[in-house]
């Protein structure tokens, strides 16, 4: 029986491959052993498995061991930097400690990535080896290249970060997948780049009666509570050149998409049932603030979800010092509204 195998570098670029899913995490500082200058040899999925496909169509005489590499060689160190600067992050800095062990190396990936460290282990056991094809056993001397050819690195990455993510209605109305965001294709380990403060409460007051209230939010009405603490956030967002608080709403008491509130702009809406504003405010990522209205047996049931995908370790920072805020803040808005549903 003939048998073809192909050997190739850790660094297979597409968006769910796990060595993807180390590079795109958001540290901006990085230990690795000495081997993070080591060369090797990058090779997109799809001229992977475009091999892969060509393998096996191959006459029975064509077997044995081959080495797939992609059109340049390239050092771990940079196309670590070569991502973060495609993917608009920071410039990584990147400290080498000749004695780290693999063993350390792999339970740090694991720590400051959601990748585990058994899968992180063999990922950085490749990179002591200096993984350059062969010329002798390189797949292409008993296969046919690519029709496109070989991708280049930078062109790899580029396909990778033009994914479009996975289709839920709050991401669908903002904007592309970026290179820190969970795509669908990913595994679970992967982890996710968002933080969600949700609430929720009962209210004897109608649908139609909470959703009347929820539609006046913002502009002359406020947000029913904390009044000050919103307007102290819409003049810092001016002060650093954003919208601020802005002119409150085109309509006082009607929920259009596209329509401005305050530092807001209505993103998405179910007439009765949901409501979704996105944040135009400067922050380190995207918020969205997203109610939803449910009908139940003596009253109504309504979600309040704030949700922040970060940008950056300044992004997690930012979500994690708002915390104590949202704790006063989100459930005495939702009190308050929901009251104010039930009075009316």
């Amino acid at each position: 029986m003939s048998a073809v195998a192909l050997r190739h570098s850790w660094w297979t670029k597409g968006s769910a491959c796990a060595s993807w899913c180390v590079a795109r995490r958001k540290s901006p500082a990085m230990v690795t052993p000495r081997w993070v200058d080591n060369p090797t040899q990058p090779v997109a999925i799809v001229n992977m498995l475009h091999f892969l496909v060509a393998a096996a169509r191959a006459p029975r005489e064509v077997q044995g061991v081959f080495d797939v590499g992609g059109a340049e060689t390239l050092t771990y160190r940079e196309m670590m930097m070569r991502f973060a600067k495609a993917a608009g992050l920071r410039r990584r800095f990147i400290v080498k400690v000749p004695l780290l062990t693999p063993r350390i190396s792999s339970m740090w990936v694991g720590l400051v990535t959601p990748v585990p460290a058994s899968i992180a282990r063999p990922l950085i056991d490749s990179l002591i080896n200096k993984v350059v094809v062969d010329p002798s056993k390189s797949v292409l001397t008993v296969l046919p290249p690519p029709p496109e050819g070989l991708l280049t690195f930078d062109q790899a990455l580029k396909r990778a970060l033009e994914r479009t993510n996975a289709p839920t209605r709050w991401t669908d109305a903002s904007r592309p997948w970026v290179a820190w965001d969970v795509a669908v294709t990913d595994p679970s380990w992967t982890g996710g780049s968002l933080f969600v403060d949700e609430r929720e409460r009962m209210t004897t007051a109608s649908r139609e009666q909470v959703w009347k209230t929820l539609s006046s939010l913002g502009g002359t009405t406020g947000w029913y509570g904390f009044e000050w603490l919103w307007r102290l956030r819409g003049r810092i967002d001016s002060v650093f050149g954003g919208v601020g608080m802005r002119a409150g709403r085109t309509d006082p008491n009607v929920l259009r998409v596209g329509d401005p509130l305050d530092f807001w702009r209505i993103a998405d809406v179910v007439d009765g049932q949901t409501v979704l504003l996105r944040a135009e405010m400067r922050v380190p990522g995207q918020a969205w603030l997203e109610f939803r209205v449910q009908p139940v047996d003596g009253g109504t049931h309504v979600v309040q979800r704030a949700i922040f995908r970060p940008r950056g370790l300044a992004g997690r920072l930012y979500w994690w010092v708002l915390i104590p805020f949202h704790a006063i803040i989100f459930p005495g808005m939702l009190r308050n509204a929901l009251a104010h549903a039930e009075r009316s």
